[in-house]
């Protein structure tokens, strides 16, 4: 169920969705101070492309403060925008009863976009 549920999600926008974070990632890491949020942009893209199945877990917190600087700077400039697009989307995917596990998606993207330094995805 979860490769059928991946397999829709990518014809129906994961792709393009995926290569927007993907596209930003590179910009981003074409910049030396962008790195670390490439880094994370291309951790979203990567849940982006293929989301059913996937977890989204806090890691051990061994940065200390550096990942509450991170991602107090990511929501700053540009998580809160990605995280309300993700959850507007699933807002409307939940309109019909079809669409309620890829609003669950969008959801999990939204979580993540809002504080991705300190997290990590397993497959």
């Amino acid at each position: 169920m979860k490769f059928i549920g991946n397999v829709i999600w990518v014809i129906f926008g994961g792709l393009a969705i995926a290569l927007e974070y993907f596209v930003a990632s590179f910009v981003l890491i074409i910049t030396i101070i962008g790195i670390p949020f490439g880094i994370q942009t291309f951790k979203i893209g990567l849940l982006a492309l293929w989301p059913f199945g996937s977890e989204v877990r806090e890691k051990p917190h061994t940065g200390g403060c550096l990942y509450t600087l991170m991602n107090i700077l990511w929501l700053l400039f540009g998580g809160i925008w990605i995280a309300i697009s993700h959850f507007l989307f699933g807002l409307l995917f939940f309109i019909t009863i079809i669409g309620i596990p890829f609003a669950r998606q969008h959801f999990k993207l939204a979580g993540l976009a809002l504080s991705p330094f300190g997290k990590d995805i397993n497959y």
